[in-house]
């Protein structure tokens, strides 16, 4: 469907009075998600707390959708493009709300609650899901292996920042636990019949250090020891630790694992131990953004005052998320929107206090209404539609996405 200029600006001055008109329900949301705080999975009070506002505006919702307690997923319209508008929710051990996803919650929310009254006019169909787990969980994609994303058109969602950003830098990551397992014997009287674990732990660790300086600028490889022996005078036995491994794609990222998983039993070699590697089954690809669509958004965001350009910044981060596996499978957007001042960090207490500030407030009734305006564009604008889809490209999806 494709309307004129008029009637596209009628709709989405009718989206941003919805927003308005919600806006101290859709603060209050966000108050109470960051009040709290919940983990992966875990999120049972966020999750009910925003299907409760779903369903007394009067649509239906689906709770624990695609086999997850904690998910749930709205549809409207019957004709035109299906736009998915995510909202995220857990938080950080220790730390709470730290990465804002209160706000991500609160602004998909309002952003869905304003398009649900007006997609059958726009002609075009939404998708508003909430999506838990992000932080380590990937719960985007698991709900994607159900089939959550299967005739999507389009996907968005914001993020808090320290800067509004049409782009993230987010990058491809894999986590790995990595066990190493010799013999025991006392430190001191029989250390030859000893087989030592956490030396094999170090070796690996020390390989893994030479390996950062032939690797690009832009991959990380970053790991902790969670164990390492009993007491001194026994030889450790076993010994484990967690990595972390960021490429600058999901593809780059294969060859990068198999280095890392190289040095890692290269260590194990070295000590005489055995070496057991568990990747986790979740990895997170890169953001492939959607620059029609990210033009889009960036238009109708300097429309109610945050400029915004779709060119890379430098300095703008470079962090990991599902919402990545998810823009291999849809044409995709994720800006950002400052909450805090500049150069206060994500994941910090400090963010944290910011998220439900009142520039947190202000970000959740900006970005509802930034997304559903980029909604309206997707679904009245044939020329963008096609923009979008061109962009998009095959439709391919890498080893690892899924």
């Amino acid at each position: 469907m494709s309307l004129d200029a008029r009637q596209i600006a009628e709709l989405k001055t009718r989206a941003c009075a919805d927003v308005d008109a919600r806006a101290a329900d859709l603060i209050a949301a966000s108050h109470d998600i960051h009040a709290h705080p919940e983990l992966n999975y875990e999120e049972h009070f966020a999750h009910d707390r925003l299907t409760r506002m779903i369903d007394a505006a009067g649509h239906g919702v689906t709770r624990g959708a695609y086999n997850i307690d904690t998910a749930f997923e709205t549809k409207v319209g019957t004709r035109g493009l299906n736009v998915a508008v995510l909202c995220e929710y857990d938080a950080l051990p220790g730390i709470g709300h730290a990465c804002g996803h209160n706000v991500i919650a609160a602004a998909g929310l309002g952003a869905g609650l304003a398009l649900a009254g007006l997609a059958d006019d726009a002609g075009g169909r939404l998708t508003l899901m909430g999506t838990p787990a992000e932080e380590g969980g990937g719960g985007k994609v698991e709900m994607a292996r159900a089939g959550a994303f299967v005739g999507v058109d389009a996907a968005m969602m914001v993020h808090p920042s320290d800067r509004d950003l049409a782009r993230m830098n987010a990058i491809a990551i894999q986590q790995a636990i990595v066990r190493y397992y010799g013999q025991a014997a006392h430190a001191a009287v029989s250390p030859h019949l000893g087989r030592n674990a956490l030396d094999a732990a170090v070796l690996g660790y020390m390989n893994v250090a030479a390996l950062r300086q032939h690797i690009r600028p832009t991959e990380r490889v970053h790991g902790i020891f969670t164990k390492a022996g009993e007491k001194p005078n026994i030889v450790p036995r076993e010994a484990e630790m967690d990595w972390y491994v960021r490429s600058d794609t999901i593809e780059t990222l294969q060859p990068l694992k198999q280095r890392v998983a190289a040095c890692l039993e290269a260590g194990a070699a070295a000590a005489d131990c055995r070496v057991e590697m568990v990747w986790d089954t979740h990895a997170y690809a890169d953001i492939v953004d959607n620059i029609p669509l990210l033009d889009a958004y960036a238009a109708n965001s300097t429309a109610i005052g945050r400029s915004l350009t779709s060119a890379f910044i430098p300095g703008s981060g470079g962090g990991s998320t599902d919402m990545g596996n998810v823009s291999y499978l849809a044409p995709t957007i994720h800006p950002m929107l400052a909450v805090a001042p500049r150069g206060v960090s994500l994941h910090s207490p400090q963010f944290a206090d910011y998220t439900k500030s009142k520039e947190a407030d202000k970000a959740v009734l900006d970005g509802a209404k930034i997304m559903a305006m980029t909604v309206i564009d997707m679904w009245a604008n044939a020329e963008l539609q096609h923009s979008v889809k061109r962009a998009f490209g095959d439709g391919s999806v890498p080893a690892g996405v899924l």
